[in-house]
Formats: structure tokens, C-alpha cells, sequence
């Protein structure tokens, strides 16, 4: 974000001092948007603590709090994911005893209820928590429409569902 403000206040000098008041107070919110995220993110407990969703869209999200994220497709939402890559993602979570499993509001479900199917043939019960944002986000507008509201959204969908 420093070079935005840099840039700008370098093309409009005159307005300098907005683009830094602006940057500054935006990069407070980025700031307690981070700690909102840690303490929810702190209150699902340690073993629960696994984000399974369709594609791994969620790595940086899961490194930077402390979550174990697996995606059944891998990055690319293009590729499709095999009986084999079900099955194995499957038994982890039944063997785990995870609670929820995610859509993503970029992917079709279909993949992940057939992880859900696999899991309740393994004797386990696992839910769909709700859907995350991932490589998009919400509707202009709206809280999640925009990047602190889409964080905040997918936190709570996960804590939610993973406490």
C-alpha cells in the first residue's frame, strides 16, 4: 500500500496529505482486522483447526493463523479432482474427526458434498460449514464486497463452523 500512497501523492502533490491520512488509516484497520482474526481463529480448538475446502485458495490465510489447510483440488479450480484425491481427504477427516468442510462461492459444490459423502461412508458426520469467499469477492455494496468485510465473512464462517 506505501507505493499507492507514494504514487499518487507524487501525481498529486496537492493532495499528499489526504493520500497519506488515508493510508495510514486504513493500514489501522488492516491492523485490527489481523488481530480480530487471530482471537477467533485462537478459539477453535487446536485439533479442529483444518480448513478443507474445494481448491487450495486458502494457504496464506491458514500460514498466517496458524491453520492446516487442505484443498481437494489443488490451486487450480480448472483441474478436477480425482476418486483417489476424495478418498484419501475423506479418511482424513473421518480418522480426524473434523466437524466442517467448506464451498467456496467461486466453485461448484458438487466436489466437496462428494467429500462429505465419503466421509459419512466412513462413519463419520461431517458438515458443510458455509460457503467462503475465494477468488472473488462479494457483491458490491455489501460488507463482503469489500476486502476487510470478505476477511471478516470467511472467518466467521469458519470459526462458526470449526468451534
Amino acid at each position: 500500500m506505501g507505493r499507492v500512497e507514494q504514487a499518487l501523492s507524487e501525481l498529486d502533490p496537492d493532495s499528499a496529505p489526504g493520500y497519506r491520512a488515508r493510508a495510514r488509516a486504513y493500514r489501522a484497520e488492516l491492523a485490527q482486522l489481523h488481530e480480530y482474526v487471530q482471537r477467533q481463529v485462537a478459539s477453535i480448538p487446536e485439533q479442529s483447526r483444518v480448513l478443507v475446502t474445494a481448491h487450495d485458495a486458502f494457504s496464506y490465510y491458514g500460514r498466517a493463523y496458524g491453520l492446516e489447510v487442505r484443498g481437494l483440488q489443488g490451486i487450480s479450480t480448472e483441474s478436477e479432482a480425482g476418486i483417489g484425491d476424495v478418498a484419501q481427504l475423506a479418511s482424513m477427516l473421518a480418522e480426524r474427526r473434523i466437524k466442517a468442510i467448506f464451498v467456496e462461492s467461486s466453485v461448484p459444490r458438487r466436489n466437496i458434498e462428494a467429500v462429505q459423502a465419503a466421509v459419512r461412508s466412513r462413519g463419520h458426520e461431517v458438515a458443510i460449514g458455509g460457503s467462503l469467499y475465494s477468488d472473488a469477492m462479494g457483491e458490491a455494496g455489501t460488507p463482503e464486497g469489500t476486502y476487510i468485510g470478505m476477511i471478516r465473512h470467511n472467518t466467521d464462517t469458519i470459526v462458526s463452523a470449526l468451534r
